[in-house]
């Protein structure tokens, strides 16, 4: 019996005596979730609404109402003023069972690039329809009861080839400005993210050897003139707690997005800091 109900329906109940019963249920193992940082943006691909019960675990409850593929899951922790880890866990439960994908933080100084499979976009009519759906934005129903036709797949597609490296999201909304009047920009491009034939075009800083003898000359001059109140000629104390603070980011392996969750700083303010801290190289890649 125990055989045959696993087989036919994944759980079974055996009865035991009048107060006890075994309960097997077998659950399906899926692969490991991608790793998840703060800088993540979780996009639910399921209606969590219909899948919550009261019973749940209260951090997941307070984590579900943040989910829009918006906020980062450093800001969902903060929204839902839960600590992080427990956010994290539960957010990796999610994606764990396919409730979630996980985006870049979009920003429109941020810069994005068709792929080669872009090639598939092109053949598929139907996911040019999706698109179109997707990324049109909702308008009101005209006096005769009829609404704009959504854009067709051939001007997606110039859309998507006039992404390219060096172009931010707003420099490309300027120059099709006429074509993207009744688009979603962040649909547009997280879109062509989710589908593959678009890639966020990071940036990364580097510290060259010259700033690395500029901060240890610094350290020098402090600790011989440990006793002496004098600034060093050069150096404030903001400057140098600002590069003590961005030291650890400026090995070329952390984007943009990471050191700005981190700081909890915008872009803007990032490339400020680096500009005070010294001759530092960012590469977009």
């Amino acid at each position: 019996i125990l055989l045959e109900d696993l087989n036919n329906y994944c759980e079974s109940m055996i009865p035991i005596d009048d107060s006890n019963t075994l309960n097997i249920k077998l659950f399906p193992t899926y692969p490991p979730p991608p790793p998840l940082y703060p800088y993540h943006v979780p996009l639910s691909t399921v209606r969590l609404d219909n899948l919550t019960d009261p019973n749940w675990d209260l951090t997941m409850l307070k984590v579900l109402p943040h989910i829009n593929g918006i906020n980062s899951v450093k800001q969902i922790s903060l929204l839902a003023d839960a600590d992080y880890k427990l956010v994290r866990k539960a957010i990796t439960h999610l994606l764990y069972y396919g409730c979630l994908l996980l985006l870049d933080i979009f920003s429109f100084s941020a810069m994005y690039a068709p792929t080669a499979e872009l090639a598939t976009f092109v053949e598929d009519t139907e996911m040019q329809e999706e698109c179109a759906r997707y990324v049109t934005l909702p308008i009101e129903a005209s006096v005769e009861g009829s609404k704009r036709h959504p854009i067709d797949g051939f001007q997606m597609l110039e859309l998507y080839l006039g992404l390219r490296q060096g172009q931010t999201v707003r420099n490309f909304y300027i120059d099709h400005s006429e074509k993207l009047d009744k688009i979603d920009a962040r649909r547009f491009i997280t879109f062509g993210v989710i589908k593959g034939f678009v890639y966020r075009v990071h940036k990364y800083a580097i510290a060259t050897s010259q700033i690395s003898r500029r901060k240890r000359n610094h350290n020098t001059k402090v600790r011989q003139k440990k006793s002496s109140s004098a600034a060093v000629e050069g150096w404030d104390d903001e400057t140098d707690a600002d590069l003590m603070e961005l030291e650890r980011f400026l090995d070329g392996t952390h984007c943009f997005d990471e050191i700005c969750t981190e700081l909890m700083i915008d872009e803007q303010e990032l490339t400020m800091r680096l500009k005070a801290i010294g001759d530092v190289q960012i590469i977009c890649r």
